[in-house]
């Protein structure tokens, strides 16, 4: 082993305690639970729109000139974190209530406290550039998210009842500034009031 590889597995042993704190308090995200269902009748987990709003910026990488995808990946990654704390609250739950993010942004710093405080800072400074929608990455990352929701729900066993026409402004000055997003926007709406159809169908009356 070279000096420099032993440096950096000493480095390792040192901050392993911390690292491993941290991934064993995320893994709550597995089984926090979303205001969405699977195709298969299942509850989501924050921990799979997270996955899936990942694997949306990995295929739609090549259509994003000017995105960095590292950072992009980062932040889809981090943003919902602090939810393994407090959970999520449903978007129609949000309306008209206080901002969620002072919680959340509490809750990530609880979260990341075993962190080497450098990748802790990192963590943190991430969570902010999405909240705050501060860069071209941070948007795609807001857009992204409206979006996968959308298209979960879309495609999710949903309860009846549901309402599927809150969709139709859910997020939406967050699609606005892409073509990208505007051109999936369309698609997804159109899937939207098509579901909301059916619904109505099925109850008899409109939502």
């Amino acid at each position: 082993m070279s000096d420099h590889e032993r440096h950096r597995v000493d480095a390792l042993m040192q901050d392993l305690p911390g690292l491993l704190a941290f991934l064993r308090a995320a893994e709550s995200l597995k089984h926090t639970t979303r205001t969405s269902w699977t195709s298969a009748g299942v509850h989501e987990t924050v921990a799979a729109h997270t996955w899936r709003l990942c694997l949306m910026a990995l295929v739609l990488a090549p259509y994003l000139p000017g995105i960095d995808l590292g950072r992009l990946l980062r932040i889809c990654l981090v943003h919902d974190l602090g939810e393994a704390i407090s959970g999520d609250i449903s978007a129609v739950l949000q309306v008209g209530a206080p901002s969620k993010a002072e919680q959340e942004r509490a809750d990530l710093e609880q979260l990341t406290a075993p962190l080497p405080v450098s990748l802790r800072a990192e963590f943190l400074a991430l969570w902010d550039e999405y909240e705050q929608a501060a860069t071209p990455e941070a948007r795609m990352a807001k857009g992204l998210d409206k979006l996968e929701t959308i298209l979960q729900h879309n495609q999710g066993a949903m309860p009846p009842g549901f309402d599927f026409r809150f969709n139709l402004q859910y997020g939406a000055q967050y699609t606005q500034h892409d073509p990208v997003l505007q051109a999936l926007r369309a698609v997804l709406d159109a899937e939207t009031e098509a579901r909301a159809v059916a619904s109505d169908d099925v109850s008899g009356g409109t939502t």
